[in-house]
């Protein structure tokens, strides 16, 4: 590569073309998140309860995990969304309306042992699910 007197056009040109070998730049000019993320690239989402679902944990845990399915409102889009907490599935029902975000996992991946599930419940009727799964807040009657 020129490094000489007139070199800067051509290192700030092939500066630009190696960006493109960066995943994290690839996926930010490309827009993918925004395209094939289901709640469009935002932190969260609220959705409507279509049904509790029971998932069995990956090996070598056993186990039945809570989560329920989701029509999101924004854009129509399912997914299913982990209830964090002891007896929180007693607090969701379906045609409920709930917020969603990100379970945390590793680049937008499941967590944990529950496999394909990537979201989780936050909040039920616009009240904190883990307020109610302490005790501390009622579920509001709809």
């Amino acid at each position: 590569m020129g490094r000489g007197l007139f070199a800067g056009a051509k290192m700030a040109k092939d500066r630009q073309k190696f960006r493109w070998s960066d995943r994290r730049y690839k996926k930010r000019m490309l827009k993918t998140r925004e395209r094939h993320d289901p709640l469009g690239g935002s932190t969260q989402a609220k959705g409507i309860v279509v049904e509790k679902v029971g998932i069995e944990a990956k090996q070598p845990n056993s186990g039945i995990r809570k989560a329920v399915k989701i029509s999101l409102i924004k854009n129509g889009n399912k997914l299913t969304a982990f209830a964090p907490g002891d007896g929180a599935i007693n607090f969701i029902d379906e045609h409920d309306e709930v917020m969603v975000e990100g379970i945390g996992g590793r680049m937008g991946r499941s967590y944990g042992d529950i496999p394909g599930v990537r979201y989780k419940v936050i909040q039920v009727n616009g009240v904190s699910l883990d307020e109610m799964v302490r005790g501390r807040k009622e579920k509001p009657v709809r």
